[in-house]
């Protein structure tokens, strides 16, 4: 019979002091070699590729709400809606995350720019998670430490089920915003924001709780269903689902508190139309790695990378299918995980 662990996920518990206790608090990771020089390049950043990419996502979005307008009343607007939901919900997800780290752009105000857009379409505290990816990016899948594990054991299956809807995303968000409207943050959240950013999380807080509330009274008040659907909460919700489906299999089922990105992480082969919308993330042992590269360049490090690398999954359904079947092992044997086995580095 399986052993039942208890895990403790939060950031304050016994789970926190037995990581630091571990040496992997800010600890020193598994690096490919990779000349200076050669990294030198491939860190460069550059505003075009990001322009490029941000315009035509900001285009596709325009160019399927004119097409669901002139659809209106039929049943076009379905599968019109789906295609835009997924443009709304799960390409503002990635492109959310490539600019907290400042590298999709050069220019900094283009970075901050799409990274609020993005933080409100996608239903995101854009100060929050400023922070705690930073700490995902520094303790990565460390209990007690990463605020951002999705795959946390046991599994709670009915929530991943809700979660591909939005439903507990929303709702939490909701409740942390007025949280932080309040003035008052958890205490999870106060162990990586620093005080110095607690008036502006405050502010923005309510700033996005006041946007979220004009965007639904005016849809009430005009009785607009499109509307509704091409902003605020309707199509981030519906659009949600592949976003979370890319977030899983980049670390579930995989092995916690372990110093090698290699064992926490997976790089997966998609076609061109999923990578615009994950912009790149699918090279994640690439991302994670070394963070500061462009999405843009990751292609390019993934070739460098891949002979020091575990086998790369050939499709998002090879992996997804390797994450569901750890992921219901996990509901009764929550110490069990998938063992990636690496060229050389770190031993789980």
């Amino acid at each position: 019979m399986p052993t039942r662990v208890t895990y403790d996920y939060s950031l304050t518990g016994d789970a926190c002091q037995k990581a630091q206790q571990q040496g992997l608090v800010s600890a020193t990771w598994y690096q490919t070699d990779i000349p200076r020089k050669t990294m030198k390049a491939l860190m460069k950043r550059s505003d075009a590729p990001a322009v490029r990419d941000t315009s035509i996502w900001f285009i596709a979005l325009f160019v399927f709400a004119g097409m669901i307008n002139f659809a209106w009343g039929t049943w076009w607007v379905a599968p019109l809606f789906f295609i835009y939901a997924l443009l709304y919900g799960t390409a503002s997800d990635s492109r959310w995350h490539e600019c907290s780290h400042g590298t999709a752009f050069k220019t900094p105000w283009m970075n901050n720019l799409v990274y609020y857009i993005a933080s409100f379409m996608v239903i995101r505290e854009p100060k929050i998670w400023k922070w705690s990816h930073a700490r995902h990016h520094t303790d990565t899948i460390v209990v007690g430490r990463d605020y951002e594990i999705m795959g946390r054991r046991p599994t709670r299956v009915l929530r991943h089920i809700l979660a591909l809807f939005g439903l507990p995303q929303t709702w939490e968000t909701l409740k942390s915003l007025t949280r932080h409207a309040l003035g008052r943050l958890s205490t999870d959240e106060n162990s990586f924001v620093p005080a110095s950013e607690y008036k502006s999380i405050f502010q923005t807080a309510r700033l996005m709780l006041i946007l979220y509330v004009v965007v639904i009274a005016t849809a009430l008040y005009f009785r607009s269903w499109y509307f509704a659907m091409m902003i605020g909460p309707l199509p981030a919700m519906a659009g949600v689902w592949l976003a979370y489906i890319f977030g899983l299999t980049q670390h579930a089922g995989l092995a916690e508190n372990v110093l090698d990105h290699r064992q926490n992480c997976r790089t997966i082969y998609m076609p061109p139309v999923l990578r615009f919308l994950y912009w790149n993330m699918n090279y994640h042992i690439e991302h994670h790695m070394f963070p500061m590269v462009p999405y843009h360049q990751l292609p390019q490090l993934h070739k460098l990378m891949k002979e020091d690398c575990p086998p790369v999954y050939p499709s998002t359904w090879s992996a997804l299918k390797e994450v569901v079947a750890a992921m219901w092992r996990q509901r009764k044997d929550p110490g069990y995980y998938v063992k990636r086995e690496v060229p050389n580095g770190y031993e789980s």
